[in-house]
């Protein structure tokens, strides 16, 4: 007996929804190299002088605010620790991800095999890796300047001696620089408000997309 017509339609609807998840999921499928939308407005930095590696810019608040990642942009999250900070952070990074259409996953990373979590996470195949938390700094000083294919962006700290392919977004009262320095006396866990972490983000994110890497973007 062949099934009701509006049984075949209700299953041809689920076919082809579950179809296109899998297809969405799926990053082993071919991928365009990401490119920004839009372009960095005036005083993000000086349009004529590449930043030198490790160099610090200042932009101008919201220069960055023109500028988008292409839909389905592919990143994976890294975060670390349970502190105020990097919840502000996190949620951040998730509230950009859905306004921005962003294909984003997260690892929550174990801080006890840290090293094994970013491999995880390039293995994936991502666009870019953001990490939140200073429980991240220290195993990423060590595993970034072996990887220097994969990008990272470090919302909220930053590396002490990054290499061209990470990225970090800063500002004072967010200064970590991993264990071996110590805290900067100028930390301070209030200055992670909603706003301020949702610039680092987007600013950060920017910067990427625009090849201004190896640098740290204070806000």
């Amino acid at each position: 007996m062949r099934p009701p017509l509006q049984a075949v339609a209700i299953l041809a609807a689920t076919a082809a929804l579950v179809t296109a998840c899998s297809s969405s999921d799926d990053w082993s499928e071919p991928h365009p190299v990401p490119s920004a939308i839009g372009t960095l407005g005036p005083g993000f930095v000086d349009p004529a002088t590449k930043p030198a590696p490790e160099a610090t810019i200042t932009p101008q608040p919201g220069s960055w605010a023109g500028v988008h990642p292409p839909k389905d942009y592919r990143v994976v999250l890294l975060t670390g620790g349970d502190d105020d900070p990097t919840r502000a952070l996190v949620t951040a990074v998730k509230e950009w991800a859905d306004d921005e259409h962003v294909d984003l996953r997260t690892i929550v990373v174990n801080a006890h095999d840290a090293v094994s979590s970013i491999a995880k996470a390039m293995e994936m195949g991502p666009d870019l890796i953001v990490s939140a938390g200073n429980d991240l700094i220290d195993p990423l000083a060590l595993v970034t300047p072996n990887h220097l294919d994969e990008k990272f962006l470090v919302v909220g700290a930053e590396l002490a001696e990054p290499t061209h392919n990470v990225t970090a977004v800063d500002w004072e009262g967010a200064s970590f620089r991993g264990e071996g320095l110590g805290m900067s006396s100028t930390y301070d866990a209030n200055s992670f408000t909603a706003e301020r972490c949702a610039a680092a983000i987007r600013a950060g994110v920017a910067a990427v997309l625009n090849d201004l890497t190896g640098i740290v973007v204070w806000l």
